[in-house]
């Protein structure tokens, strides 16, 4: 391990002063803090991570470059064919980790949202954006957050004033594009002022086939009433590292609801973590992961109820194929004087062939005694009875599993509250369980020329 951190801590001390904000104290101190944190800790190696047998180092391969500065600007368009944008929603766009514009790295709405280039924010508007950047504290579990904030290059910044609803979903597409080993790691930050509300929708996807390392990290500050829906999708090539981080911080009567989902994997690490601080604050964390060959979602949730009378859920299903491999992570804090807490966690996992592993770990800590609370996972296979039932009234085999995967799996998108964005998940998923949604030249994502498809079962009737 000591190759990797010593790329990284010789990477900073080349690169620190190209770095954007370099001529801002407060920026370079939370470089310095980032990267003292990672030099005492190191880069997460199989004897410190929850999951021996999928040790993240080990999947690294020879150094990566740093892009340290944007590509020339083309429109999204010219670079990203995806029918998923085509949904009703303001678009913006990161690519190998620098925020896509023109020449207007920062919008100012008429309504008073901010939107735009991280960096923009810092220099226009420093008493917005330092109070609420980089505030979660660091532990040994965290060093790729640290190793974030000591290299982040760009990121997303979105501000909601207070009491303003944003009818309009905003969707952040974060592409990689590069015949280089890119290591890219991006900061997002997202504040919502109080009874604020935003539908938010993030894209991970690939168009080279190139080795890169993605390590972002989005902050997400949830003020007094606030609601947030969040949407994340990622379609990641086989080659792919890709570590997300979302943290969040809420305060009182505050509501967030999440659906993640996994259509394509090399390696993804989903990472949730947040702090429900104040009373009456609620999240709803679902989570879908549909993958095969030999790709590899992992899930971390981290759910600290800090304070009374909060309410959590958690909802992740998996669909694993081949020889593919999931894991779930799920833990939730309940703290001393967090009275009258309600929280739930549910891992369901499906295996399609005897390769396919599934390793979960649902966990409660519990420290009050007036709560309600539960988890529970299930590892199985299709079910025998539901195929014999399809079976007799003429659905032939195929179609029959088919069937009972979509409906095992629509279940988390139906809490996509976006309605032209649910109902092409629904057609992603019906595309990814036939094997057509992957990669290649046919793929629905990349191609220019999309085929039409038809799928055999009346969906209408689950």
């Amino acid at each position: 391990m000591k190759s990797i951190n010593k790329f990284l801590t010789d990477s900073f001390e080349k690169y620190h002063a190209e770095l954007p904000g370099n001529r801002d104290e407060r920026v370079m101190n939370l470089r310095r803090e980032g990267i003292r944190f990672f030099i005492e800790n190191g880069f997460p190696s199989k004897e410190f991570e929850q999951r021996r047998d999928c040790p993240l180092d080990q999947r690294l391969d020879g150094e990566y470059q740093f892009q340290l500065t944007p590509d020339p600007y083309r429109p999204i368009k010219e670079i990203f064919r995806c029918k998923i944008h085509n949904i009703g929603t303001n678009l913006f766009s990161l690519l190998n980790g620098w925020y896509l514009h023109a020449n207007n790295p920062l919008t100012v709405m008429p309504n008073g949202m901010i939107i735009g280039s991280i960096f923009s924010a810092m220099e226009r508007y420093p008493d917005l954006v330092f109070p609420y950047l980089a505030k979660q504290e660091f532990n040994k579990s965290n060093t790729l957050t640290a190793l974030n904030q000591a290299f982040f290059n760009d990121g997303l910044f979105i501000y909601i004033p207070d009491s303003l609803t944003i009818d309009q979903p905003v969707q952040l597409v974060s592409l990689i594009e590069t015949q280089q080993k890119l290591w890219v790691q991006n900061r997002n930050l997202i504040i919502l002022g109080k009874n604020a509300s935003l539908s938010f929708v993030h894209c991970n996807d690939s168009i080279q086939r190139e080795k890169s390392f993605i390590n972002n990290v989005t902050e997400i500050c949830l003020e007094e009433g606030a609601l947030l829906n969040y949407c994340k999708m990622e379609n990641k090539d086989a080659d792919s590292l890709l570590v997300d981080h979302v943290i969040v911080h809420q305060k009182t009567h505050s509501k967030m609801v999440s659906n993640a989902i996994t259509f394509n994997a090399g390696y993804v690490r989903n990472m949730f973590h947040v702090n429900l601080n104040e009373p009456y604050s609620d999240v709803r964390l679902n989570g879908l992961y549909l993958v095969d060959k030999k790709q590899v979602v992992d899930n971390h949730v981290y759910i600290n109820h800090a304070a009374p009378d909060c309410n959590s859920s958690q909802l992740y299903k998996g669909i694993l194929d081949d020889e593919a491999y999931a894991h779930f992570n799920g833990h939730i804090l309940v703290a001393k004087d967090s009275q009258r807490t309600t929280a739930f966690q549910t891992n369901r996992n499906i295996t399609l062939t005897d390769e396919a592993k599934i390793t979960t770990k649902p966990f409660l800590e519990i420290y009050a005694d007036d709560v309600q609370c539960s988890h529970g996972a299930t590892v199985g296979q299709l079910d025998e009875e539901a195929m014999f039932y399809l079976r007799s009234r003429g659905i032939c085999e195929r179609n029959a599993r088919m069937l009972l995967m979509y409906a095992f799996a629509n279940e988390v998108v139906s809490f996509v509250n976006i309605i032209n964005l649910k109902n092409r998940l629904n057609e992603l998923i019906q595309r990814r369980l036939r094997g057509e949604l992957t990669l290649c030249d046919q793929c629905v994502l990349h191609c220019s020329d999309r085929k039409d498809f038809s799928f055999e079962i009346d969906m209408s009737k689950i």
